[in-house]
This record gives C-alpha cells, sequence and structure tokens, in this order.
C-alpha cells in the first residue's frame, strides 16, 4: 500500500522573517549571549538532514529557529509540534511546524510520512527525541522510538547532534549554549535498539564536551552568535559609569573580565 500524500507547511518569508526578529529580540533581552560550537558542521551539511538535540526548556525551539537563520539561512526548515497547542499558535505552521497527534499510533505514522516527505524534499527536520523536557545531567537519555524509525526508513540520512545549556556564569543574565556534533549516518540493517543507542550515545557525547564547556566558563571556546544584555543593569551599573566618568578609568559593563580576556587572545 503507497504511503499517503503529505502536504508540508507553507512556509511564508513573510511570518518567517517577522518571527526570527522576534527571537532574536527576546534572546538579547533574556540572555547575556547565545554562543555556539561547531556551527561550522552545519553550515557545512548538504541533502537530507535531522539536526536532533536535547529538550532542557521552553527556549529550546526558538534556540533552534535563531541557529538555522544565522547558519543555514538557503535551507528550509520544519519541526514537529503537539497538534492541541498548534491549534491555538496555527501562525507556526507559516514557519515550518507540523502536527504530530502525541501518544498514539496514528500520530507516529503521521510523524514518520510528514518527516520522510520534508527530507525527501530536502528540508531540514529538527527534532528533541526525548519528548520532553529533560535535565542536561539525566542519564540515559531514553529516547522515544519515532527517530530510530525514521533512520532506519530513510537509508542514508545525515544525522546531526546538538547539545544546548543554559547556565549561569558570572552575569546577572544567563548564556544560551550550543554544540553542534559531527554529521554520522546510521548503517543499514541496525535493529531498532541498536539505531537507538547509537542515536543516544552520539548526542551524549556532545552533551557532555558541552557540560565540560558550560564548566570552564572559558568565553573562548565559543563563536558569538548573538550578544544580549551585559551588566547587572540598575542604580549598580549607573554607579560604575559615574565612577568611571570622575576617575578617568574604562567602564566594563561585564561583571566578569571576558571582554578583556577575549581582547587579549587576539592580539
Amino acid at each position: 500500500m503507497a504511503a499517503p500524500v503529505v502536504e508540508l507547511p507553507r512556509i511564508s518569508p513573510l511570518t518567517l522573517r517577522f518571527f526570527r526578529r522576534i527571537v532574536r529580540s527576546y534572546f538579547r533581552r533574556h540572555f547575556r549571549a547565545v554562543q555556539v560550537q561547531g556551527a561550522d558542521r552545519l553550515a557545512n551539511t548538504q541533502g537530507p538532514l535531522i539536526v536532533y538535540g536535547n529538550h532542557v526548556s521552553w527556549w529550546d525551539p526558538m534556540l533552534c529557529v535563531l541557529l538555522a537563520h544565522q547558519v543555514l539561512a538557503h535551507r528550509k526548515h520544519y519541526a514537529p509540534m503537539d497538534s492541541v497547542p498548534l491549534k491555538r499558535y496555527a501562525i507556526l505552521r507559516k514557519i515550518g511546524i507540523f502536527p504530530v497527534e502525541l501518544g498514539s499510533g496514528r500520530g507516529a505514522v503521521q510523524f514518520l510520512h510528514t518527516a520522510q516527505t520534508v527530507l525527501a524534499s530536502g528540508g531540514v527536520l529538527w527534532i528533541t527525541p526525548q519528548g520532553r523536557f529533560a535535565d542536561v545531567r539525566e542519564r540515559p537519555l531514553a529516547f522515544k522510538s519515532g527517530l530510530a524509525t525514521l533512520v532506519q526508513r530513510t537509508p542514508g540520512v545525515q544525522l546531526l547532534p546538538m547539545a544546548v545549556e543554559y547556565p549561569f556564569w558570572s552575569e546577572r543574565l544567563p548564556e544560551a549554549l550550543l554544540r553542534v556534533g559531527k554529521v554520522f549516518q546510521v548503517e543499514a540493517g541496525a535493529d531498532l535498539a541498536t539505531t537507538t543507542q547509537i542515536l543516544e550515545a552520539a548526542l551524549e557525547e556532545q552533551m557532555d564536551a558541552l557540560r565540560e564547556a558550560s564548566m570552564a566558563r572559558d568565553p573562548l571556546r565559543f563563536s558569538t552568535l548573538l550578544e544580549g544584555r551585559r551588566g547587572t543593569g540598575g542604580f549598580y551599573a549607573l554607579g560604575k559609569r559615574l565612577r568611571a566618568v570622575f576617575t578617568g578609568k574604562g567602564f566594563q559593563e561585564d561583571h566578569s573580565a571576558r571582554d578583556a580576556k577575549i581582547e587579549e587572545a587576539a592580539k
């Protein structure tokens, strides 16, 4: 029996441009910076691609929108979403989000058919296979079966694991950190359990590496994707500015010596 014809969401360039501006504004207001490792690995990809990552918070989809635009703007990007909330936010369909009925056999089939159509069209599929919010320290990762099943049914598809964290370093606002792994493929013939283990291990490796970089609190280990608000703000920041004026010393907006460290490394 032939698979049903699936119509992908029609991405509206105008809506997507508007949504990207909102995303950039949100990150600028709520984070000190968005920083990434391995962005070139995503930029150099071609052909059908699945980007999959851990699911930490509400910010994850917006972070993916930002990364996709900054690094791979010439490709079309799609992602699944629970059909119930998507009905309330129908505008998201215009940026490539497609509905999936969670917790049902019908929803699983729906996801597979739509995802295969995305990949056949040359699009990029973004997915969080844990299927729920999970702490970055949680092990095992315990993927749902959807991603592994999709990989088995799409021979040769490229896979790219991506780890995310939102730690506080030395500033009032947190950092948004990403680490993009290396592209790989799962050999044909691997069973579902083996495929799942391979996928989980690849992402766990990137999460562990990002955890180590996050703990080091070293901005030189990252490339800055977007600068947000810096410093403490309020009366404390005003006092620092006034003191800089009266003493003739330079004003350092960051609480840490981050800028000085970067400038020194550039010499």
